[in-house]
């Protein structure tokens, strides 16, 4: 049977170099962990990588937990940190397109098909997108990220953020459109 500890016992054991505590603390998190990185990767080999990396980062920097909050939490900053670290190394991840001032009233807020999917065919939609686009829909609609902050993590612009966004709803409602019209096998 496993070893079952304490978020505070988790930490501690780390700190100390527990080759048990670093297993219990994978085994704890990375399922949903593995579920976040997906949703920025372009497909799950990718988000492997980034998991790798980001629970090497996790045990590196243990010692920065300063328990304020939960520890999940700060695992999660780590992942999407990790996830934004890897797509920022990609060529041509983002372009700058400045002012998007005339496409801010053209967002969709009506009911979308989206809202009827099952989580894994929402996911393969997402790993569609381009990886900008993919990007900056998750650090807004999933993680609400303003575009100040997004603008700020990817070191972009504002405008850059907003038509990303804007391009992102566009590119899924086309897909969605064609998949709603396609003949079900």
């Amino acid at each position: 049977m496993q070893q079952q500890w304490s978020d505070q016992e988790l930490v501690e054991g780390i700190l100390k170099g527990s080759p048990a505590h670093q297993i219990a603390l994978y085994r704890q998190y990375n399922v949903p962990m593995y579920r976040i990185l997906l949703r920025y990767a372009k497909d799950r080999a990718e988000a492997e990588d980034m998991m790798q990396d980001a629970f090497v980062r996790v045990y590196r920097d243990m010692a920065q937990f300063r328990g304020d909050g939960a520890l999940g939490g700060w695992i999660r900053r780590i992942m999407i940190n990790t996830a934004l670290s890897h797509l920022r190394k990609q060529k041509d991840f983002l372009r700058d397109t400045g002012d998007f001032t005339p496409f801010e009233n053209l967002f969709r807020t009506d009911e979308d098909t989206a809202s009827n999917m099952d989580a894994e065919s929402l996911m393969k939609l997402l790993q569609k997108l381009p990886t900008g686009y993919r990007t900056v829909f998750n650090l807004y609609a999933i993680e609400g990220f303003s575009h100040e902050e997004i603008a700020e993590q990817l070191n972009i612009s504002i405008g850059t953020s907003k038509s990303q966004l804007y391009k992102a709803r566009e590119f899924l409602k086309k897909i969605l459109d064609k998949s709603y019209f396609e003949p079900q096998k």
